[in-house]
Order: C-alpha cells, then sequence, then structure tokens
C-alpha cells in the first residue's frame, strides 16, 4: 500500500519541485521504506514505499524503462505468467526480476492505453508519457485501492491518499452538500465519482483518466458482463476448476512468507486460511501464517472463538483473538490514528481498528474472505423465473430437484409465493423510517425526501440468473467504501489486506455457474474445501451473532448526543438537533443505527 502522488500542470508551466516534495513527504506515514520524486517540466510524480512482495525488495519508483515514460504505482499485479507470456508476444523482453510496476509499463508499451484490459489485480497508477505529453491513470476492478484527485485552474493533482490531494494550495475545505446528505440517509456516499469535500474527485473502479491537451477525460475500461451462457459442467470439473482459480487466487495475493488473515468461525476466510496454508507449505521454505479473529466472550453469546480456535488447530496455524466486549460506542474518536479522511458511521471503530493493528503487529499483509456471501450465496428464485421465461421447463424441474437435494428437506410454503414475486408482480420492499432530524431547509434545498424514496428500492434486475451478486459487485456503493476502508490512508496503519474472493478469474467463473447447485447455501464452496477443513465447519450454517451488541450497548446511559455535538453552525445546517430521538433502550437495530447517524458527523466535523 505504497502513497503515490503526481502534479501535472496543463497549461504546461513546471512544477514547483518543493510542492511535489512536501505531498510526497505526507505520505510517508504509508510508505516508510524508500522516499522518491521525479520531475521534468510540467509533471511531477512522487512515490512513498511499503515493500509487501519479494519482488519489491529491489523496487525503486518512480520509475521508466525507457526515460520517456515514467510511473508510480500502488499496485500487486496478478497472473504474472500469462501476462509476461503476452509481452513476450507482443516483443517485449520482460526480466524475471521485474517489479509490477515494471510489467504495468510493459504493457502500456505495448497496448498504450488499453493496457489497462489486460491488467488484473489491485491498482492505482499514474503514467507520464513525455511523447504524447499525456498523464494516464487506472484504477482497478472493484476500487480496493484508491485513487483521489483535483483539477485546480490548470493543474491536475492526484494520490491514493485523499488528505495528500486536499494539501495542494487552492484545494478548499468546502464540504460536497450530496455526499452529506447520502451519508445521513445511506451511511455512505451514493456517488462514486465523489468525495465529501466538493474540490475532490474519486476515480470510480474499473475507470481509466487522461490528462492531455489541457483536458480530462474519464473512461470505463470493464464492466462485469450483465449476460453470459451458463457452463454446464461435470460436477468434477467445477469443483476442480473452482479449487484451481481459488489457488491461483490466492497464489498471487501471497508473494510474502508472513501472511495474516481476518479468520472468523465462518466458512469463506477459514477456506482462505486453508488455502494459504496448503500454498505455503513447503519443506525448506518457513512461513508465518496466523489467524486473528474477534470474538465476544460476555456481552451477547458467540461461538466464533469455538470455530475459530477448531480451524486453526486443524490447519496447524496460531490464533490470535481480540475480545470485543469492553468496547464502547465511539471510543476513543477523538484520539490519533482514529481519525477518517471521510465521514464514517462505525460507531465501534476502535474494534476493527485494534484489529488491524493486531495484524500489523506480526505482517504487512492481511488476507480476508470478502465477500463469499456475495459471490456464492444466490437465492434461487430469479434463475428459476428466468428457466420459466425461457421455457425451460424440464431443466427447471431438475434443478428444483437439485436445489431440494442440497438443502435436505421439503418446499417451503412460501415457494408458490416466492415464484409469484420473481415471474411476474413486483414487490414494493418494505420502507424504514424517513430520518425526521434532517434540518428541513436542507432536505428543500436538495431535495432529500424524493433521494431517499429512490434509494429505498432496490435497482432493476440486471442479470438473469446471479442478480444479487451481479448488483452488489457492480452497482453498490458501499462496496467501495469497505474496501476503501483497510486503505492504510484511511487506517493510517501499515497492512495491506488482500481479497482472494474478489479476484476477476474467480468471479467470472463463479458468474457463469447455474446458481442451483453451486450457489446454494455455498454449495461448491463447502464442496471445495471437504477435507481442508473440519467437519463442523463446514456443515456449519450461515448464521447472525446471536446478539447484537449494539443494541446492548443502548441498554446503559444514553450516548450524550448533546456533549458531542457542541452546537457546531455548520453540523446544524444539516441536523435539526431539537428532533434528535432518545436512544436509551432502543431495540430495533435499524432505528439505533440510523439515528446514531448524526453524531457520527459531529464527531467528524470537530
Amino acid at each position: 500500500m505504497s502513497g503515490i502522488c503526481a502534479i501535472v500542470h496543463l497549461d504546461g508551466a513546471p512544477v514547483d519541485r518543493c510542492l511535489l516534495a512536501r505531498l510526497t513527504d505526507s505520505l510517508k506515514f504509508r510508505g516508510p521504506d524508500r522516499r522518491d520524486v521525479w520531475a521534468e517540466g510540467p509533471v511531477g510524480l512522487g512515490h512513498t514505499l511499503l515493500r509487501t512482495t519479494f519482488e519489491s525488495e529491489l523496487e525503486r519508483q518512480p520509475c521508466s524503462l525507457d526515460g520517456r515514460v515514467w510511473i508510480t504505482a500502488d499496485a500487486r499485479i496478478d497472473g504474472w505468467g500469462d501476462l509476461k507470456r503476452k509481452l513476450e508476444a507482443a516483443g517485449r523482453l520482460v526480466l524475471d526480476a521485474a517489479t509490477d510496476a515494471d510489467l504495468i509499463l510493459h504493457a502500456y508499451h505495448a497496448w498504450g492505453e488499453r493496457c489497462v484490459e489486460r491488467l488484473i489485480g489491485d491498482f492505482a497508477f499514474a503514467i507520464w508519457d513525455g511523447q504524447r505529453r499525456a498523464l494516464f491513470c487506472a484504477r482497478d476492478h472493484f476500487g480496493v485501492k484508491p485513487f483521489y484527485y483535483a483539477q485546480i485552474g490548470r493543474t491536475f493533482v492526484f494520490s491514493n491518499t485523499l488528505n495528500c490531494v486536499r494539501g495542494y494550495p487552492g484545494v478548499t475545505d468546502r464540504l460536497n452538500d450530496q455526499a452529506v446528505a447520502d451519508f445521513l440517509l445511506f451511511d455512505t456516499n451514493q456517488d462514486p465519482a465523489t468525495t465529501f469535500f466538493a474540490d475532490v474527485g474519486r476515480l470510480p473502479p474499473a475507470h481509466c483518466l487522461t490528462a492531455a491537451d489541457g483536458k480530462l477525460a474519464l473512461a470505463r475500461y470493464w464492466s462485469l458482463p450483465a449476460e453470459n451462457e451458463l457452463l454446464r459442467l461435470k460436477p468434477a470439473d467445477t469443483v476442480a476448476g473452482f479449487r484451481e482459480l481459488l489457488g491461483t487466487a490466492v497464489a498471487d495475493r501471497l508473494r510474502t512468507d508472513r501472511v495474516g488473515v481476518s479468520m472468523s468461525g465462518g466458512l469463506d476466510s477459514a477456506s482462505i486460511a486453508a488455502v494459504a496454508r496448503q500454498q505455503l507449505a513447503h519443506p525448506s521454505k518457513p512461513f508465518d501464517l496466523r489467524a486473528h479473529t474477534i470474538v465476544y466472550d460476555r456481552l451477547i453469546p458467540d461461538r466464533e472463538r469455538h470455530f475459530a480456535g477448531l480451524v486453526a488447530a486443524h490447519l496447524g496455524i496460531p490464533i490470535e483473538f481480540l475480545v470485543a466486549d469492553d468496547y464502547g460506542l465511539y471510543e476513543r474518536w477523538d484520539q490519533p490514528g482514529m481519525q477518517t479522511p471521510e465521514p464514517t458511521h462505525e460507531p465501534q471503530l476502535a474494534i476493527s481498528r485494534d484489529h488491524l493493528r493486531q495484524c500489523a503487529a506480526r505482517s504487512r499483509v492481511l488476507l480476508t474472505g470478502w465477500d463469499g456471501d456475495t459471490i456464492m450465496n444466490e437465492p434461487p428464485w430469479p434463475y428459476f423465473a428466468h428457466l420459466a421465461r425461457g421455457r425451460r421447463y424440464g431443466l427447471l424441474i431438475a434443478d428444483v430437484g437439485r436445489l431440494l437435494w442440497v438443502k435436505k428437506r421439503k418446499i417451503p410454503r412460501s415457494i408458490h409465493f416466492r415464484a409469484r414475486r420473481v415471474f411476474g408482480r413486483k414487490v414494493r420492499p418494505e420502507e424504514a423510517e424517513y430520518p425526521v432530524w434532517i434540518n428541513p431547509e436542507f432536505a428543500r434545498r436538495l431535495n432529500v425526501p424524493a433521494r431517499w424514496r429512490a434509494g429505498r428500492f432496490e435497482p432493476a434486475q440486471r442479470h438473469a440468473t446471479h442478480p444479487k451478486g451481479y448488483r452488489w459487485l457492480e452497482t453498490t456503493p458501499t462496496w467501495v467504501d469497505l474496501l476503501e476502508g483497510y486503505d492504510p490512508g484511511v487506517t493510517t496503519i501499515l497492512l495491506e489486506a488482500r481479497h482472494p474472493l474478489l479476484d476477476i478469474r474467480l468471479v467470472a467463473f463463479l458468474l457463469s455457474l447455474p446458481p442451483v447447485p453451486w450457489w446454494v447455501e455455498k454449495y461448491l464452496l463447502r464442496t471445495a474445501m471437504s477435507g481442508m477443513l473440519p467437519k463442523v465447519v463446514l456443515t456449519r450454517p450461515k448464521e447472525p451473532l446471536a446478539g447484537d451488541p449494539f443494541l446492548e450497548l443502548l441498554k446503559g446511559p444514553e450516548p450524550q448526543v448533546r456533549d458531542v455535538q457542541r452546537q457546531s453552525a455548520l453540523w446544524s445546517s444539516y441536523i435539526d438537533p431539537t428532533a434528535l430521538p432518545n436512544l436509551r433502550g432502543e431495540r430495533n437495530t435499524w432505528n439505533a443505527w440510523t439515528n446514531l447517524r448524526p453524531i457520527s458527523l459531529s464527531i467528524w466535523m470537530q
């Protein structure tokens, strides 16, 4: 998770090297291993290095292969073997010691701006092409690596760290009111191209940007396929194909011998730990792989310690627990290291921060299980509706039988109602209450109630057989917010989170499978992991926590809302303090969560 930045004067004026050095210095907290800058005429690039792979031991950026095309990148490129073969076929000589940045440069030399269509992995980078006098930038497919930018007059500035861009002279602190409204309504900014600051933009995932001829041009280079022919492979071939792709996804995200796994007692993260253990096992190469688990011992009934412990013992890896019972709401939010560049609605943020710090004490790389619930647990009803619309009744009957075989239970009584829903009539979703504490004048100015009503409905189904997975991966802003939340630019913790289940090769394969039987309660993952995990974990149903720690904390004294607010004039322009409810003893999780958003915003503004 190295720090990167760039300044480009679109009018050709020379870059202020001292200013470039100051911006780069602001990134030293996330890249302590090396700091370098490069500038020539109207462009300057900065880089601070955090070594997280074997190849990065000798890495130095900004760098160039020919002295004319330069790059600064925060990148981990996957599929090295395939990419090298394609580059060699295109006439490029790639050394075995090439770094990720070198590979991106080779790809740019071979294919120009279309190189991004051949890159996979997690990346944010900027390439200055001296011959074209153009800056080409790109961000990875799902937005794991952040990318922020601003255009101030005739100057373009970017970084993977929001506060770095905000540090450029002329970038104001003026808030983006629409983003604030979205936060108060939905927890997150719903526009992937903006930030909470009016002067700073965000490059959306799977997009590239070119600054040339005095103009900025944005383009999308990749999208999930909205339609695809389903693969109907033999069961053994399906499982083998999945195992191979999962192993490749994990292996590409290792490239180091000291790794942590954020592991609950559930199936997804346990599977990642098992595959990582398998990939790292080598008689002559020592490694340090350990699990890190958040548990509750007293506040609520919680079995994560038990199941995670079983997995760690089965794999023969150490496990460290973080006990969360004694964390309060908004604990330590006023302390260094807890502030966030943009508002976050995570009242127990201290738990996740301490979890990441625990992991970072042992390693710079953290593997996660995000997000098997999205890509391997699709409801079967849209798929059945798709078969019915296509009059494929024989296959429909066969797949209903497969569903029943997987579930090993009778058809639920609601099946006819559900069939009616997906075959025809659209059912209006239940709406939560509108937040009455939003300042009426602010609400009128931005037409907040209309945005609220529109946001309560799921978007139209855009994928016939996998609507849930497609919708979450392709259109849900919360997804990008979650991934960016791991970045050191947000956490200030030297830890790079990697998410093997979000490998686009694996995602493409999963979206090509019929949901029944493979996506029913993660049947494919349970089958593929047979023999690698304890049987009790393989057969464990997906289950929420037996209690709600959030509501348990509200049984005590009411959070001191007015003490937190300090009645800031800016905050009051968004919130009506007289309409805030009493939260003590609230028993509805959604109401409590919604009505604490003003506190989260207030603390951030302070």
